[in-house]
Parts: structure tokens; sequence; C-alpha cells
């Protein structure tokens, strides 16, 4: 049951003749991070480490030469020669995400207009109860403020006052200015935000605010950054503005510190360009990018953009995307071949203006710890996860308590000499005794009794987040395919898609990296915004649409020639450059807006401003109900963007000829014992890497691959298509 040769995984997983290597994209998580190396073909290798969250480099690094190792390269000796012919390098994490969870970012300052100081106290309504359970949401004595990125004591107030036209009606107050700073560098703060009201109308308040700052640092013979709401993030909601740049400075400049170290590794063997993040709306930019706390949500953005990308090569407009790791469960929906945005997300209890892939996250993981309550006598998963580090039980790091890993292990699904290829031997005789002792024999239970119990119980946690994810949108899972990804989905997919009535459930071999995929899946491209005040009613006139889109187009126009610029900057190929222009529409009077975009690239008559509006009421109609339309109530207009996109070579996902539904002989490894409802039963493994397309595999049956493994119960097969996608159905 040992790993095959780094020949054998690479033949298979490449798909093809390896050419010279032209993208790597790496998706960091709590535990692994995930590697995945593309050639100038479209053929790929995949790789494996886990994470190192104190220095993010090595488990990047590692990951790198695990995925050239299984092609047979020795990485170590022949990066010189590999990476100077590599075009692009893209890197996700997790990192900044969890800084401001744990809150252990840097200690930042904010300016704020006078009277806006408790801001940061009062926050927003929804922010109050953010992460709150459904019923807990209307309990208001329940309600507690989440504690403030940036605490009270670093918020310092100056006189000053843009109003709502873009004019100021007060001057700033300079020697309030200079004495906000100086107070904020005697306080020791690493940064400072700098946040006035309407300053994304005009930012001259700002934009002084800054000078008289760099003035006083001079002075002090101390310099500390300067995050500005205006260049940072120019458009309205005062207070998810000011979360945003207090992010910024909290948690984005540590961890553009942390990826310049891995941009530093990569170019001191040879890479020539700079290291790119993807965003959290699924768009790309340098670590360099001034506005960096847009990725700190990208982790399960990467799983989204393969989705993406697999529904329009395949033909699968609506696909429920499942991604379970060590942590968490992440589920998001691809509808008419695209993923939902979000305009505002919240997470850690904070709200913040940043638009995001629409990936709704449940704590279940198999990292999760498996515990019992002293009170009730229950099991209770999580929910702390033991991570990469001590990991599970069985991984003989120092964890002395077990997880949802160590139970599958001692169930017989997971083979301990395979792990990650087998070069992590788990240890199946500490996980089963940490169950027994701080689980079994507290319940007087049988301790395989137990470990499978807390498989289904993490079943049913998935499988009633995917119903959640599903019905609260009004949609059914009949209209849906659904994927199976991250390194411990195909392993539990069976479980939670039981009873589901999707179209059907597939995963891809590639699964353990799908996010890493998904990061080398995507076009080049940047996302602009900013602010406007545009009302459209029902029966406006011609001349009224020629005039609004006179001022839409000149919003267009200005972020058109900013990403221009920023792109020349970054050395692209501006002439390949596309643009898609998007509005931010909402009926008069509503609360959201819905992402349009337009199917014009300028508003020139009135026909041109229906044909956007018609655009924006089949999205309205697609996104909630066509019943729920209402043009009769006319239309606002707070906000335009733009999408600069810049088109790259993707991974080729090819298409094979179908052989038998025998597997070939090779792919067979033997049997081994796994516990099913109450008793050992007879398994048969197979080599997932192996299997053909157009082979059949019944259960009970367990398909293993170094990176995943893939559990197929009684009663169920698993048939792998012309793509090499691997089919659960029913027998």
């Amino acid at each position: 049951m040992g790993s095959r040769t780094g020949e054998e995984r690479a033949k298979t997983v490449s798909c093809g003749h390896l050419g010279e290597w032209s993208a790597i994209s790496c998706d960091a998580g709590g535990t692994m991070t995930d590697m995945f190396v593309m050639d100038e073909n479209g053929n790929f290798i995949l790789g494996k480490a886990s994470t190192t969250p104190y220095d993010e480099s090595i488990g990047y690094w590692n990951a790198l030469v695990d995925a050239f190792e299984s092609a047979k390269i020795d990485f170590e000796r022949d990066a010189e020669r590999i990476l100077p012919g590599v075009a692009f390098a893209i890197y996700s994490g997790t990192s900044m995400l969890n800084a401001l969870i744990t809150r252990t970012g840097k200690k930042t300052g904010l300016i704020v207009t006078k009277g806006f100081r408790y801001t940061v106290l009062h926050q927003e309504g929804t922010e109050v109860h953010a992460s709150y359970g459904y019923q807990d949401k209307f309990h208001k004595v329940a309600h507690i403020h989440p504690r403030p990125i940036i605490p009270l004591r670093y918020t310092k107030e100056v006189t000053e006052r843009i109003d709502v036209f873009g004019k100021e009606v007060i001057p700033l107050y300079e020697h309030e200015a200079r004495k906000a700073v100086e107070e904020l560098l005697d306080e020791g703060v690493e940064g400072i935000g700098i946040v006035f009201i309407y300053s994304y109308l005009n930012p001259s308040h700002e934009m002084r605010c800054a000078e008289i700052a760099r003035e006083v640092m001079r002075h002090k013979g101390k310099e500390v950054p300067l995050y500005l709401s205006s260049e940072l993030i120019p458009i309205m909601r005062e207070f998810p503005r000011m979360n945003a740049v207090a992010l910024q400075g909290y948690a984005a400049e540590p961890v553009r510190s942390s990826l310049s170290k891995i941009e530093e590794r990569l170019n001191n063997r040879g890479y020539k360009y700079p290291l790119q993040t993807v965003l959290a709306d699924g768009t790309v930019a340098n670590i360099r990018y001034k506005p960096l706390f847009r990725a700190a949500f990208s982790g399960p953005v990467g799983g989204l953009l393969g989705a993406r990308y697999l529904s329009k090569v395949m033909n699968m407009p609506n696909i429920v995307c499942t991604d379970l790791g060590g942590t968490t469960f992440d589920v998001g929906l691809i509808m008419g071949n695209e993923p939902a945005i979000l305009r505002e997300v919240e997470v850690g209890r904070t709200l913040l203006n940043v638009p995001t892939l629409v990936m709704d996250s449940v704590g279940a993981g198999t990292g999760m710890y498996v515990r019992i309550n002293p009170e009730s006598k229950r099991i209770e998963l999580g929910p702390e996860s033991a991570g990469a580090h001590p990991g599970p039980v069985s991984y003989n790091m120092g964890n002395e308590i077990p997880t949802v890993m160590d139970c599958a292990l001692i169930c017989g699904i997971i083979n301990p000499d395979y792990y990650l290829g087998g070069k992590l031997k788990l240890h199946k005789d500490l996980a089963f005794k940490a169950i027994k002792e701080k689980c079994a024999d507290i319940l007087g239970v049988d301790p395989y009794d137990l470990a499978e119990g807390v498989l289904e119980l993490l079943s049913i946690r998935m499988k009633e987040h995917i119903r959640t994810v599903l019905a609260v949108r009004g949609y059914s899972p009949s209209d849906y395919h659904l994927i199976a990804y991250g390194g411990a989905g195909p392993m539990f997919v069976s479980r939670f898609t039981e009873g589901l009535p999707f179209k059907g459930v597939f995963t891809v071999p590639f699964a353990a990296v799908f996010s890493a995929f998904g990061l080398a899946a995507t076009d080049f491209a940047h996302r602009y915004q900013r602010s406007a005040y545009l009302s459209i009613p029902p029966d406006a006139t011609e001349e009224l649409k020629v005039s609004v889109g006179a001022v839409i187009n000149q919003v267009w126009q200005d972020l058109e020639d900013i990403a221009l610029r920023d792109m020349k900057e970054e050395g692209l190929p501006v002439e390949n450059v596309t643009f898609r222009q998007v509005a931010y529409i909402r009926y008069t009077g509503q609360l959201e807006d819905v992402e349009t975009i337009s199917p014009v690239s300028r508003i020139e008559t009135g026909k041109d401003m229906d044909a956007l509006l018609l655009a924006f009421e089949e999205e309205y109609g697609r996104r909630y109900a066509y019943g729920a339309r209402l043009p009769e109530l006319g239309y606002q207009i707070f906000e335009l963007g733009l999408l600069a996109v810049l088109p790259r070579k993707k991974p080729v996902i090819r298409r094979f000829e179908l052989k038998g539904k025998n597997p070939p002989r090779e792919a067979f490894k033997g049997e081994r014992k796994v516990y099913m409802r109450g008793a050992w039963r007879s398994a048969r493994i197979y080599e997932l890497d192996v299997l053909e397309p157009g082979n059949e595999v019944r259960g009970l049956a367990i398909l293993e691959a170094p990176a995943t493994t893939l559990f197929v119960p009684e009663g169920k097969k698993v048939r792998v298509d012309e793509y090499k996608r691997y089919w659960l159905e029913e027998v």
C-alpha cells in the first residue's frame, strides 16, 4: 500500500507530456499548503505540505518541492533552471483572516472627523449580532458589541468637514492634526489610518492631514505607514470604510511582509516577476497592491474560481461547491456559470466593505477536536481545530485531544501508511488510545462506535449546512450538480449528500488542491469602484437618461485610466486588457444593490440606458425572484465599478476515450477492514489516479490518492467519465 513512484503520479495527474513550467499557484489553509504547478501546454502537477504559520515561506517552498518530486524533478537542485521560465506565481492564504479573528495584528492608530471618534464603538446594528445564531439575533439582551479592531485609545479626532456635495464647509484644523499624530506616535502605533467624512468625494483634507503627519514624523525621527481611506476605498458607507482602513494597517501590512518573504525566496532562485495574490472578489493583484485588505477573505475563493472554470468548460451552469478541510466546511454556489458576490462581508464579527464571492462557512473539519461535555455527557465537535501544528493525535506531535481525523483513521477509512503519499506516518494506536480514554470510556461505549458516531455527527452538520445555503435562497438541490473538494471532501461526500436530490455528485482527481487549481484557472483582473448619486425615475425622458449616462461614462473612463496606469506599473501587456463596466443598481428606496455587468461600454442614448436597466432586472430576478421585480419604483445607482481583465493561459481539462467498466489490474491494491454500522466489513482498495475513464467501482470501496481519500459506501458506485470526473451514483 505504499506510494507509487513519482513518474507514475506525474503521468496520471498531468494528463499529457510535460513542457516548460509557466505558472505556480498556491493555497495555504490553516492545516495544509496546496501547490498547483502548470506547464506551457496546460498540463499540471500537484504538491502538498503542512502549513507553517510562523513563516509561510517554509510551507510554500516545501509544497513546491513536493509538487516537483511527483514529476521526478529535484526542485531544490533545479530551481534556477525552472523559475526563470515561470510567468506567473500566485498565492492565497488565511493569515490575514486569522489575525483579524484572533485580534493579533499590528498596533494601528486612527484619525477621524471630529464627532466620529466613537463610531468604532457604536458600530452598525448588524455587526452587534454578527455570527450569532438565528434565534439569538432576536434577543437584544444577548447582543454584545465585538471588540473593535482599533481601540478607542488609539482613535483621535480632528475638526474638518466636507459636505455631501464634496465641498469644504469647515477647513482642516491643522494644529489638531499635528497633535493627533504626535499623540499616536507617542503611543507607539505602527501605522496610522485617516478616515474623514465624504473624503471619497473630495480627498483634499485627508491628503493634507497625511502631509502634516509626514512633517511630524520627520521632526520626531519616526516613520510609520499612512493609510488614507480616499486612496484605499473611495466609496460610501462610513463605518465599513473605517473598518477597512483599520484592517489595512492591522492585518494587511503584516501579511504583506510575509508575502514579501515568499517573493524574495522565489526571486533569489530566478523568478522574474512580482508575487500575485487573489482578492476576495476573485480578481488578482500583486502583493504591492495598495488596498491589500481586499485579500483578507481570499482563502475559499480559489475553489469557487475553479468550479466556475469547470462549469464553463463542461457545460454545468449550476454547481454547489463544497470545500472540506481541517477547520471549516465551505459551501458556495455557481449560478449561470458565475459565483454570487457580496458587497459587504462580515467575518470575525467585523463588517467590512470588501466585495466578496459568496462562500458560507460552518465549523466542520477533520482537524476539529472531539470532546465530551462534562455536564451533558454529549459529544462536542470543535469549535477549535488542531491545525497543522500540533495536528491530530495520530501525527504524534504533542496533541492528546482526539480529532475527527483520528476517528476516521481508527475506523479504517484512512490508510496510515499512505497519508501525503506515505511521507507522514500516522499512529493509529495513539489515535485509538486518545479516543478511548478521552471520550469512549467517559460514556461507557465502544471506541469504534463512538468514532463512527463522530463521523455521522459531522456529516449531519454538513448536510444541514448545504440545505440551509440552498433553502434561504429559494433553490432546490435538483437544479444543481455538487462538487466535493478539499483534502477531506471526497472522504465525506457520500455521507453529507445522502438523501439530497442533486443532479449529480462528483469530485476530481486533484480535489485536494482544487482551490490552488482555481487560482490558476482565472484571468488576471483588477476591480475598481467609485461612489455616485444617480436616480432614474420610471418615466425618465430620453434627455434625462442621456444626462445620467454622461456622468456614468465619465466615471467609467476615469476608472479605465486608473486601471491602465496600474497595469502598466505592474509591467503587464495593457494592449490585451479588456474592460467590463459595472453598475451597482437598486430599486428606489431599497437598501441593497445588485452588481450588474453593463451590456454596453458607454451610455450614449436612452436605449443604452434601457439595456443597462434590463440587465439589472434580469440579474435581480435571477437572484431573488422574477415576481419580486419593481420597475415602477425607478432606479438608484450609488456606485459604479470596472473590471479590467487580462486573459491568461489556463489548465487544460482534456477529454479522454472511454475504456471498459473494469478498472485495470494495477489499480487494485487489496482489501482493508472498515468499521461500518457497528461491524467490521471488508472494503476493496484502489489507487484513485490509476483508474481510467469508463471504469466503475462499487462499494464498499476506498479510492486512495496521496492527498485524498474517496470513500464509496455499500449501495453506491463511482463512475469515471471522459473528463476524469469521479461521479458518485446509486448502484
